[in-house]
């Protein structure tokens, strides 16, 4: 479990303003370095001050949460770094919009122990005590969730003032949405308002966190194959009819054989695409094809695009390349020269 201490130290030394509040974050997944594969945890921490900007899309902080515990794995400490991120407030200038956004889409977060977790919410937003009492709650007693959105969760639990966003980018006012989610069972709350602007709150949730994740840590794994088509070690993870593996083998094309290339190991992902010195034109396509041909299911699409953007940050074109994209979908040791 993390140490107190160590949390409230390097939150005490970034989190100085609301507009700063990103660098907390950043901090602390930085500071999982012990997890997944070298670098993996400063590429993410690196992706993190995006997600929580104004003007990013509310559903991007739940797809890096996800993808956050997809590389770097369900342990106590990489949880409540995730949770973390969920419940982290989204940057809001109350000068450019009056309400902010909250994610719609019901596949995220796709982890389990981060489903139920609602946000914090500027406290210039009308009736922003309840939500950020709810989003305190939230960290060690998460709310009903299944089948429900973020979004979905929060109306039920008494806050509306907000707008729906998809993960397409596309919005859409509160309306009679709360209707029908109104069964979702709310946890216990504090009746105080909790200002998310401190020091104090932003040590509460992950502290929290942390020691609710230590005892319930998730089963993200699931072996097999399913009509025919091998299946993601990580829960959630649905490709439908294709598998998402990339391969890096000499001579393809006609070219020499000491010529190696990235390609699609999937012919169904494959047909019409010509391997590649840069695989991020075979990433690209293999997410292409999840919607396309392959009938992915959401959550599938969400961690096709984050290890997208983990390849394009490595910058590397080698077998490495190929294993680190194949290990972020849940294909850890597939033959990437079959």
């Amino acid at each position: 479990m993390y140490s107190k201490l160590v949390l409230v130290a390097g939150l005490l030394a970034t989190a100085e303003a609301r507009f700063g509040q990103e660098g907390s974050v950043q901090n602390l997944i930085q500071g999982l370095g012990e997890f997944g594969n070298p670098g993996q945890a400063a590429t993410l921490a690196g992706q993190s001050p995006g997600v929580l900007l104004a003007g990013a899309n509310a559903c991007a902080k739940l797809t890096l949460a996800d993808t956050i515990v997809i590389q770097l794995g369900d342990d106590p400490k990489v949880i409540a770094v995730a949770i973390a991120l969920v419940a982290a407030e989204k940057n809001f200038n109350p000068f450019a919009q009056s309400i902010p956004t909250i994610c719609s889409d019901v596949s995220l977060p796709a982890t389990a122990a981060l489903r139920g977790v609602v946000p914090l919410i500027d406290p210039a937003v009308t009736g922003s005590d309840i939500e950020n009492a709810n989003s305190a709650s939230s960290i060690t007693n998460p709310f009903q969730a299944e089948g429900l959105s973020v979004a979905d969760v929060i109306i039920a639990n008494g806050f509306s003032n907000f707008t729906l966003q998809g993960l397409d980018g596309a919005t859409a006012a509160v309306g009679d949405a709360g209707k029908a989610v109104a069964t979702a069972a709310p946890a216990a709350t504090s009746t105080a308002a909790v200002d998310c602007a401190t020091i104090a709150t932003l040590t509460t949730v992950v502290t929290a966190a942390a020691s609710a994740s230590a005892t319930a840590a998730p089963d993200n794994v699931v072996i097999g194959v399913i009509n025919g088509v091998q299946q993601s070690s990580i829960a959630g993870l649905d490709f439908g009819l294709c598998i998402p593996t990339i391969k890096f083998v000499g001579g393809l094309g006609g070219r020499p054989a000491t010529e190696f290339t990235f390609q699609a190991i999937d012919p169904l992902v494959s047909k019409g695409q010509q391997e590649a010195l840069n695989p991020n034109i075979i990433t690209n396509r293999i997410c292409d094809q999840l919607t396309n041909v392959c009938e992915a299911n959401a959550a599938a699409k969400s961690a096709c695009l984050a290890a997208k953007a983990q390849i394009s940050a490595l910058g590397t074109r080698n077998a490495d390349t190929a294993n680190t994209w194949n290990t972020a979908l849940g294909f850890d040791g597939a033959d990437i020269n079959p």
